[in-house]
C-alpha cells in the first residue's frame, strides 16, 4: 500500500522477481518435506549440529516476535477504525487466536485459514474499480523504471522493502513443518508443488492489485500512509467515494490479515524451536501431550499483546526494526543452509536440485543476501537512504 501511495506503479516491477523466488526457496521447502518428513529445524539440527541450531533459534524467535508485535499493531488500528480501544481489542483477539490453535484440530484451523484468505479478493476488485491506467500499470510490470528513480534514496528504500520482507525466514520453517504434520508423502509432491505455485502466484497477484489500487487513489491525491485511516481512503472506488465505508472494509481486511499472521507467526516459531530440540509438536496435540509446544506458541501470543499494551507507542520504532536487521542476518544463513540440504543425495535422494533449480535458487540467495545486507545498512543509517 505505501508502495503505490509513495510511487504509483513505478514499484510493479518488483512483482515478477518477487514471485519467481517466492516459488522456487517455497518449493524447496516444499520438497524437503515431503522427501524428507522432517521440518527444517529437524534438518538443520541433524546436518549441522546443535550449536548453529541454537543460534538459528535465537534469532528466528527475536524475529517472530517483532513480527508478531506488528500484527497485533495491526488487529488495534483496525479496530480502533470502530472506536473499540486497544485494551479491548488486543487481550480479545490474543485469546481468540490462542483457542483456534489450542483447541482446533489442524484441518479445522487450515480451513478457517482458507476461509480468511478469500478477503483479499476484496483487493482486486478494489484495484479494478479505481479504474487506473491498466496500459501504464502492465507497463511498469515488465519494465524497470526510469533511470531517474534510481537516485532516490527513499525509493531504493521503498523498492528494497517490497522485495526483503517477501521471503522471510519464519515462512521456510512454517511450510516445511505444516508439510511434515500432515504427513504429506512424497508420492503426493506434485499436488504439493501445485500448492505452492497457485499459493505464491495469488500472494503477489493481490499485491499487484494493492499497489494498482493505492497508486490510482492516493498517489494520485497525493496522500501518504501514516495510518490505518489513510490506508482506508484506497478503497473509497468501492463505495463510490463514501470514506467512511472505505475505512469499515478496510478494517475488515486489515483485521482479517493481522488476525491470521497473529496465529501463524508464533504457530512457526513454536514448530521450529519443538523440533529444534526434538520436541513433541502439532497443532492437534494437546498440553498434556506437547506441552513445550503449545506453551511457547502460548507465550509468544501473550507477550506480543503485552508490548502493545504496556510499551508506548513512540518506543515501538525500535522494535519494529528489529525484524530489519535480525532478519536480514538470518536469512541468507538459512537460504544457504536449504540449499546444502537441498543438494544432499543422501537426504534427497533423485530430489536434488537440479542445474537449472540450483541456478535460480543461488540467484535468488545472492540478490536476496544484496537485498538484505541494504535492508540493514537503511535500518541501521537512515539517512543514507533518505530516511530520518
Amino acid at each position: 500500500s505505501q508502495a503505490g501511495a509513495q510511487y504509483g506503479y513505478s514499484l510493479l516491477w518488483t512483482m515478477i522477481p518477487i514471485t519467481i523466488s517466492l516459488i522456487v526457496v517455497q518449493e524447496m521447502c516444499a520438497r524437503m518435506g515431503a522427501v524428507t518428513g522432517k521440518g527444517l529445524s529437524d534438518l538443520i539440527r541433524e546436518e549441522f549440529g546443535l550449536r548453529l541450531t541454537f543460534l538459528v533459534m535465537v534469532a528466528l524467535v527475536v524475529v517472530n516476535y517483532t513480527n508478531v508485535v506488528a500484527e497485533f499493531i495491526g488487529i488495534a488500528g483496525s479496530l480502533q477504525l470502530f472506536h473499540v480501544t486497544k485494551f479491548i481489542s488486543v487481550p480479545l483477539c490474543a485469546a481468540l487466536v490462542w483457542y483456534m490453535v489450542v483447541r482446533g484440530s489442524y484441518k479445522s484451523t487450515e480451513k478457517i485459514f482458507l476461509v480468511a484468505s478469500v478477503v483479499y479478493i476484496a483487493y482486486i476488485f478494489a484495484g479494478v474499480l479505481s479504474q487506473p491506467s491498466w496500459h501504464t500499470a502492465l507497463l511498469a510490470t515488465v519494465q524497470l523504471p526510469e533511470k531517474s528513480v534510481w537516485r532516490d534514496k527513499l525509493y531504493m528504500y521503498t523498492a528494497i522493502g517490497v522485495v526483503g520482507t517477501t521471503i522471510a525466514p519464519w515462512m521456510q520453517f512454517y511450510q516445511q513443518s505444516a508439510i511434515a504434520d500432515k504427513g504429506i508423502k512424497v508420492e503426493y509432491l506434485r499436488y504439493e508443488r501445485i500448492d505452492t505455485y497457485v499459493g505464491a502466484f495469488l500472494t503477489d497477484f493481490v499485491a499487484f492489485f494493492i499497489i494498482v489500487c493505492t497508486g490510482a487513489t492516493l498517489f494520485v491525491h497525493h496522500i501518504q500512509i501514516n495510518e490505518a485511516k489513510d490506508a482506508a481512503l484506497a478503497l473509497a472506488p468501492l463505495v463510490n467515494g463514501n470514506g467512511q465505508i472505505a475505512e469499515i472494509l478496510f478494517g475488515i481486511g486489515l483485521l482479517n490479515a493481522s488476525l491470521m499472521a497473529a496465529s501463524v507467526l508464533p504457530l512457526s516459531t513454536a514448530y521450529s524451536v519443538a523440533e529444534a530440540f526434538g520436541w513433541e509438536r502439532g497443532v492437534s496435540r494437546s498440553f498434556k501431550e506437547a506441552p513445550q509446544f503449545l506453551f511457547l506458541y502460548t507465550f509468544i501470543i501473550v507477550i506480543g499483546a503485552s508490548t502493545i499494551l504496556f510499551v508506548p507507542a513512540d518506543r515501538l520504532v525500535f522494535v519494529l526494526n528489529l525484524p530489519n536487521v535480525v532478519g536480514g542476518m538470518l536469512l541468507p544463513l538459512v537460504l544457504v543452509l536449504m540449499l546444502i540440504l537441498c543438494n544432499d543425495r543422501r537426504l534427497m535422494g533423485r530430489y536434488v536440485n537440479g542445474r537449472i533449480r540450483n541456478g535460480v535458487a543461488w540467484v535468488t540467495t545472492v540478490v536476496m543476501t544484496i537485498l538484505t545486507l541494504l535492508i540493514i545498512l537503511s535500518t541501521l543509517f537512515p539517512r543514507l537512504f533518505g530516511g530520518s
